[in-house]
Order: C-alpha cells, then sequence, then structure tokens
C-alpha cells in the first residue's frame, strides 16, 4: 500500500468516486447535474458576449458605413471659404478623403404619403471617398444625383411609396415671401437611387442630393455645414481628432465617430459587463452544487476514508482525492460549456432565422433594436476570461469539502462502523 501511496492513489480513487455505486446512485445524479451547471453557465456566457461583441461591431460598420470617420464644423453659422482648410486637412498623414458637406431637416412628399428626413447635400465625386454610401445602394448611381436628382433609404422611400424615377417634393425651413406671403421654400426632385444601411434609424430617415444644388435650396450660397474626413482606418480617428483640435486652434467642433455615439457605445459596454456578472452567478450556483456534491460525498466515503488514513494514507492525500474530484467535476464542464458555446455563437444566426420560420414570428425587431439579424463575434480574451474563471471557482469550490475530508478522525469513524 505504501507504494500506491507513492504512485499518486489520488488520482485512482478521486476519479472512480465519480462513478457512484448503486446504492449511491443520487451522488451520481448531483455530480452529473453539477457538471451541467457549470457547462450551461460557460455556454451562456461564451454566447452572449459573442453577442453583444458582435452587435457592437455590426453597429460600428453600419455607422461608419453612412457617416464619416471625423466631421469638423463651424462653432457658429456656415462654413465659406473652406479651400485652405479643406487641403489642410486633406494633406494630414492619417486622413484618406475629406469632403464639404451639407445637412438640414426637410419634409418630403409623394403621392404615397409624406415624411420628415434628414437631407444631406453631398458631392457624389468625394462622397464615396469618405463613407460607404455608394456601396450599400441597392440601386441607382451618386453620378446622376446633379440636375435634382435624390437619393433615399430604402425605409424612407417605403413611406413614401416611391420607385425609379418618380417624383419627391422636398420642402425646407426657409422660406420665399410672395403675395400669399411668406411660404416654406420646396423644389421637385427625381429619385435616382435607394439605399440600405441595415441600420434602421439611417435607412427610415436619410434622404442625399447633389451640394449646389441643396445649397440653393437652403440658400446657402457656397456656404457648407461642414465637412467630413475618412482615415485611414477608423481606430485612427481618436488620434487624428486630437491632432486637429490642437492644429485649429479651437476655431471648430471636431467630433469623431466614437465622440458622436459615445452615450451609445457607453451604454453597450455596461449593458455587456451586467450581462457577464448575472451569468456569472448561474457558474456560481453551480459551484455551490460541486460543494454540495463533494460533502455528501465525504459523508458517504467517511469509513474508506479512515480506512486509507489506516493504511498510511496523509491527509495532504486525502485532500488531494477530493481536490480531484470536484477539480474534475468544473474542468469538464467548462470544457463542455465552451465546446457548446463555440457552437452555438458560430451557428446562432441560423439558428435564431430557423426559429423565426419555425413559430412564425420576428424575434429582432430593427425599429427596436437598431438591426433585424443576430450577429456573433468570439473574441478569445473573452474565452479565455470565461474559461479562466470557470475553472478558478471549482477548484475553490472544492477546497472547504476536500478539508473537511482530510480532518476525518479514522478512530472516530470505525469505532461506530
Amino acid at each position: 500500500m505504501r507504494m500506491m501511496v507513492g504512485d499518486r492513489y489520488e488520482w485512482l480513487i478521486g476519479l472512480r468516486y465519480l462513478r457512484s455505486k448503486r446504492t449511491e446512485g443520487f451522488i451520481s445524479v448531483i455530480t452529473f447535474l453539477s457538471m451541467g451547471g457549470i457547462a450551461l453557465g460557460v455556454a451562456a456566457l461564451i454566447v452572449v458576449l459573442a453577442v453583444m461583441t458582435g452587435f457592437r461591431a455590426e453597429l460600428e460598420r453600419q455607422i461608419l458605413g453612412v457617416t464619416s470617420d471625423i466631421v469638423i464644423q463651424p462653432l457658429g453659422g456656415m462654413l465659406t471659404g473652406y479651400g485652405e482648410l479643406l487641403q489642410k486637412i486633406r494633406s494630414h498623414p492619417q486622413v484618406e478623403a475629406a469632403a464639404p458637406f451639407v445637412v438640414g431637416q426637410a419634409l418630403l412628399s409623394a403621392d404615397g404619403g409624406a415624411a420628415g428626413a434628414v437631407f444631406r447635400g453631398v458631392d457624389p465625386a468625394a462622397e464615396k471617398d469618405v463613407s460607404s454610401l455608394e456601396g450599400n445602394l441597392r440601386w441607382g448611381n451618386l453620378a446622376d444625383l446633379p440636375g435634382f436628382g435624390i437619393i433615399l433609404g430604402r425605409r424612407l422611400a417605403d413611406r413614401l411609396g416611391v420607385g425609379r424615377g418618380d417624383r419627391v417634393n422636398v420642402m425646407v425651413p426657409v422660406t420665399d415671401v410672395t403675395a400669399m406671403g411668406s411660404l416654406p421654400r420646396m423644389k421637385r426632385f427625381r429619385l435616382v437611387g435607394i439605399f440600405e444601411s441595415g441600420m434602421y434609424d439611417y435607412d427610415n430617415t436619410l434622404a442625399y442630393a447633389h451640394l449646389p444644388d441643396v445649397q440653393k435650396l437652403f440658400r446657402l450660397g457656397e456656404g457648407v455645414t461642414g465637412i467630413e474626413v475618412r482615415c485611414t482606418t477608423p481606430d485612427d480617428a481618436l488620434e487624428v481628432s486630437r491632432s486637429f483640435r490642437e492644429g485649429f486652434g479651437g476655431v471648430y467642433d471636431i467630433k469623431n465617430w466614437m465622440d458622436m455615439n459615445a452615450n451609445f457605445f457607453k451604454a453597450l459596454q455596461l449593458e455587456k459587463a451586467t450581462m457577464f456578472v448575472i451569468l456569472f452567478l448561474v457558474v456560481v450556483v453551480a459551484a455551490f452544487n460541486i460543494i454540495s456534491t463533494l460533502i455528501m460525498i465525504v459523508m458517504e466515503k467517511g469509513r474508506d476514508i479512515a480506512i486509507l488514513k489506516t493504511m498510511g494514507a496523509t491527509s495532504r492525500g486525502i485532500m488531494a482525492i477530493f481536490l480531484i474530484n470536484g477539480g474534475v467535476i468544473g474542468i469538464v464542464g467548462t470544457l463542455v460549456g465552451l465546446g457548446l458555446g463555440l457552437i452555438l455563437a458560430d451557428n446562432l444566426e441560423v439558428t435564431l432565422k430557423a426559429i423565426e420560420r419555425l413559430f412564425h414570428i420576428q424575434i429582432l425587431s430593427g425599429e427596436v433594436y437598431y438591426i433585424d439579424h443576430l450577429p456573433s463575434r468570439v473574441l478569445f480574451s473573452d474565452v479565455a476570461w470565461i474559461t479562466g474563471v470557470s475553472l478558478g471557482i471549482s477548484l475553490l469550490a472544492t477546497l472547504y469539502p476536500a478539508r473537511r475530508a482530510a480532518r476525518v478522525d479514522p478512530v472516530e469513524t470505525l469505532r461506530y462502523e
């Protein structure tokens, strides 16, 4: 027996205790439930964090598909004589393109109805370099905008009931003085394209027209609302905007895409942290199941522990037996949950669409959640963190039962057997 102690008998006995006898079937059931609890907790954490990360990445893609990386606007009034400013911006080594724009509120109407819109005037040749508008077009071409052409978001076009070549009346809050009094300015545009960014708010409210046409309609002369800037990468926007603020002496309001959506992304980050804490509690509950399972095994195996001690087993060896037993439960549960979570995260959108078709429901509505599909993106850092936390909690849960088993007194235990 001494030889067996030296050969690490703890592993043999610790693994054997996972397979209970028929009379100990209840303990075996709880053992598998503990594994299942750990697995479900880990899988849920991986899937939820993957969805939150994917949701953020998708929103960033859609936001940058319609807006530019940086917007530069004057602190008051319109921006005129911006040629020199535009040249300075384009000379920055981390700037790929820059273009002037005009933006204002407008009321759009057609035979199919009327709707409010954000009306943007852009330079077709430059806009394709500062945003992804051209890539989001379902049909049409930016080159068709000159001559009072207009491009609408898909949902906005549906609300107006217009299609290719239809006329759209655009009314702006600038008045003309007539014999009838002051009336809002109105111009008829021709629909030359429809875009779809995938983000409900943009597809439902944005309209684009040729920059000079919009300037005429708003009576801006050569003035523009501001300048859009596209950086080498979206991540460069923070550094570039900071350098512009320092270089332009506080004359302009300079915002990058993160500044313009700061509250939204902070809310997403807070929600991700909250979901992690909530689902982390599932793993904690499963860890308590491990504690209860091991305590019952210690009570059931009291006679075996006493005999092992009389045969030379040390308290440290007895403790190792139950650390191995509980550790295997935690490791197996974590690995199963890891595999299940990665499979679900990789096939989440397919699964969601199958459920929607089966029950004839729409789980994600673009009107509520900004997007109408469920993106998923697994980060290695999230998986590593979840796996480490799960294994750590599982191993910590074994300490108390293992110490209790190590303190079993063989004399007192065998006296009453």
